[in-house]
């Protein structure tokens, strides 16, 4: 397990005694459980990364490849409105 140095304003420090004796914690554990929900979030990000590629190749293999290309030209997209 590796040890930590954090500085903190006083005010933070004191409040986070606080909270942290109200959850029946310290602020060690305070932090720990918050790092480890930012580990976790940022799996989160990689899993969705991966999901975000495996539906583009999918995409890909059935030949609905997009790109800004194909975008829709400015005149016909107000000509779309004007119509309306």
């Amino acid at each position: 397990m590796k040890n930590i140095t954090v500085s903190v304003d006083d005010d933070i420090y004191h409040r986070a005694r606080v909270c942290a004796a109200e959850q029946k914690s310290t602020i060690s554990g305070l932090v720990k459980k918050f790092l480890a929900q930012v580990v976790q979030e940022e799996s989160e990000f990689d899993r969705l990364r991966r999901e975000e590629e495996a539906l583009r190749q999918r995409l890909r293999r059935e030949g609905l490849v997009f790109s800004a290309a194909e975008r829709i030209a400015r005149d016909a997209v107000h000509e779309r409105h004007a119509v309306r």
